[in-house]
């Protein structure tokens, strides 16, 4: 182990921990975000891990806050634009999905729930509350109407990242089907909210 990587921060090391463990994840499927393998991936031991994380669902549960903070940050831009603009609506679709599929957030989520972790979606769940709420304040959202479309928009992502390829298949559908509803009933709200306020 080198001598730069021994004298890391706290905050650098549980970061450089968080980057590998979304590395494994992405790579290898949520199945592979243990401590030892990201001791091993960046040069550490599982006692330092242990310290930083508590235990392997710690782990977990930062890494997805970690991403949750990634998701919303990024859907956030794309609804600010959108409301700034004549934007299409699928931008915010594509980057939710992306997020929850390619991301590999729905993946770990998923797993953690399944591993017994109830609470895993909590980090998600709590970045798109705060997301919902700054929206609402900054932009004059219909609350009401923001949360109906979060939940459905958020539920069509976790479910397309985990079903949507076979689910496709059998019915016989492209595999962009579910983005494209999505992205259909996103632009149905935006007109009727257009349609009250003219």
């Amino acid at each position: 182990m080198s001598l730069a990587r021994r004298r890391l921060s706290p905050e650098a090391s549980r970061d450089m921990a968080i980057e590998a463990a979304r590395a494994l994840l992405l790579e290898h499927g949520p199945q592979a975000v243990t401590l030892k393998a990201v001791a091993t991936q960046i040069g550490r031991t599982h006692a330092n891990l242990l310290h930083h994380f508590g235990s392997a669902e710690g782990l977990q549960r930062a890494l997805m806050a970690h991403l949750a903070d990634d998701i919303v940050g990024t859907i956030g831009a794309a609804v600010a634009r959108a409301h700034a603009s004549d934007h299409d609506p699928r931008e915010v679709v594509e980057l939710t999905f992306d997020a929850f599929d390619r991301g590999g957030a729905g993946a770990l989520a998923s797993w953690m729930i399944l591993s017994g972790n109830r609470d895993a979606l909590d980090p998600i769940l709590e970045a798109i509350q705060r997301l919902v709420d700054q929206l609402i304040a900054a932009h004059q959202f219909d609350s009401a109407k923001l949360h109906e479309e979060t939940l459905m928009l958020v539920l069509m992502a976790l479910g397309d990242s985990l079903l949507g390829a076979p689910m496709a298949n059998a019915l016989g559908l492209e595999r962009g089907m579910a983005r494209a509803i999505a992205t259909r009933l996103l632009a149905a709200a935006r007109d009727e909210l257009e349609k009250a306020g003219a």
